[in-house]
């Protein structure tokens, strides 16, 4: 733990400025915060930079005020209660740890190129007022971003997962924390009104419900039913086998730390896998602290041209909307329209096929990506687009995914096609995945579009682009 200057004492109220970790559970800050004062503020700011930005989407909004009113519940039954205030976060945290004549104000480290801007700012806030700021790692990653770091030749990240990984699976995390049985919070600190879900029109029909209550009965159900058959199953598309707990981890609603602990205590290989994909997104925020830039422009240049103009920009609308005539591709693209997700094996299909396939500009799927996942993690995103687009860590950046072959691999028997794509239910096995080459009058039957590019003439485009041949 890191903590600024300030001569705030440590008898009085402190406040907790909660971001990226909604829970009660495992939570570093709040601990120490419980630890120091006779009173804590438990406070979340809604953020007008965060608004601004364009990050405040409907389907994260929704989910974040699932969070908020679960945080706020758990609270309640222990006898305190969430504030919340909307404004510039440095002046709100500062009012309120006027209000509650705070010594200090815990709060978890976070990792974007922002979250770095906001800890400064507030930092020298609260000295200029005597209070004091301490920050708190390991709370939104297993492993803080700047703690493993390559030997030699000065590189202040890991570019590369594997020899990463090596070095992360010999960290031992810290203990996971209890909640606190008791919380108070002075009376005289106003607080705002809960924020409510925006309308269900403006949202994904199939939104998860958010909040800690949600994420740990989805951890201890994915414990005991599925990280058994994770390290077999996790690619097969139609078996909807993954945790599906990002969008609570994204949100700090479930602990990295707490379920990389309760994988390991069950062991097995199902675990190691699970472990192995958890270190991934340690990876990912390690490059992004090292590099926030990535968040916006190529890690490693390709120097691509992408294709612009109304050809691209169709083509690019049909891929938004599931209809580019690959089964596969559309599958992905509707299940996240209709619940705010998409599998993982999806995101790497359809992302390749934007970037590398129609070459049109990685960014433009990202903003796409980041307009509806619930889970739309900055680090994350961004990498596994730059990954996919050849732009980012990929050691082999030229390779393309086909998705007919991706099908016949992680959906050989048509079940994710059939669910997400029904103009095909009829088709059965493999067929489902090239339905242009059913015959004229069995294909008329189905209202399903033509592929909209050739994936061998969009290989040649990108292999030409990319100096290839």
């Amino acid at each position: 733990m890191s903590a600024g200057g300030g001569a705030g004492g440590t008898a009085g109220a402190s406040v907790v400025l909660f971001t990226a970790d909604l829970r009660l559970r495992d939570h570093p800050p709040l601990r120490a915060a419980l630890g120091r004062g006779r009173t804590v503020v438990p406070l979340f700011v809604r953020d007008d930079a965060v608004t601004a930005a364009g990050f405040a989407a409907p389907n994260r909004l929704a989910f974040l005020a699932d969070c908020l009113r679960d945080l706020d519940a758990g609270l309640r039954e222990r006898g305190g209660r969430l504030v919340v205030r909307s404004g510039d976060v440095v002046e709100q945290v500062c009012a309120v740890a006027a209000e509650a004549d705070a010594g200090e104000v815990h709060l978890a480290s976070d990792h974007s190129g922002y979250a770095h801007a906001r800890e400064e700012r507030l930092r020298r806030a609260l000295e200029a007022d005597g209070r004091r700021l301490r920050v708190h790692d390991a709370v939104v990653t297993v492993v803080p971003p700047g703690r493993l770091t390559p030997g030699g030749g000065g590189r202040d990240h890991f570019a590369v997962f594997t020899p990463y990984f090596r070095r992360w699976e010999k960290e031992r995390p810290r203990e996971p924390l209890a909640a606190p049985h008791t919380v108070q919070v002075p009376a005289e600190v106003r607080s705002e009104e809960l924020p409510s879900r925006p309308s269900p029109g403006e949202l994904s029909p199939g939104l998860p419900e958010g909040g800690e209550t949600a994420g740990r009965r989805r951890l201890a159900g994915w414990l005991r039913g599925g990280l058994d058959q994770y390290e077999a199953e996790h690619d097969a598309l139609g078996d909807d086998a993954t945790s599906r707990l990002s969008p609570y981890l994204h949100f700090g609603a479930v602990s990295a730390t707490e379920a990389v602990h309760r994988a390991r205590q069950r062991g097995g290989a199902g675990a190691e896998a699970f472990v192995r994909q958890l270190a991934w997104r340690d990876f990912h925020h390690q490059v992004l602290a090292a590099r926030p830039s990535a968040a916006r422009a190529d890690y490693r240049t390709r120097n691509d041209r992408w294709r612009t103009g109304p050809a691209v920009e169709r083509e690019v609308a049909a891929w938004r909307a599931g209809r580019t005539g690959y089964p596969l591709v559309d599958a992905a693209m509707r299940q996240l329209a209709y619940e705010g997700w998409m599998h993982n094996r999806g995101r790497l299909l359809v992302a390749s096929f934007l970037a590398k396939t129609l070459y049109a500009d990685w960014r433009i799927g990202a903003r796409h990506f980041l307009e509806l996942l619930v889970d739309g993690d900055l680090a994350n995103n961004q990498m596994n687009w730059q990954w996919a687009a050849g732009t980012g860590t990929d050691t082999r950046p030229n390779r393309v995914l086909n998705p007919v072959v991706q099908g016949r691999r992680f959906d050989p028997d048509g079940t994710y096609v059939r669910r997400w794509v029904p103009e095909l239910a009829g088709l059965t096995g493999s067929r489902v995945h090239e339905p242009w080459r059913l015959p004229a009058g069995e294909r008329a039957r189905y209202d399903y579009p033509e592929p909209i590019v050739d994936l061998a003439d969009g290989a040649d485009r990108f292999r030409h682009a990319r100096g290839l041949e």
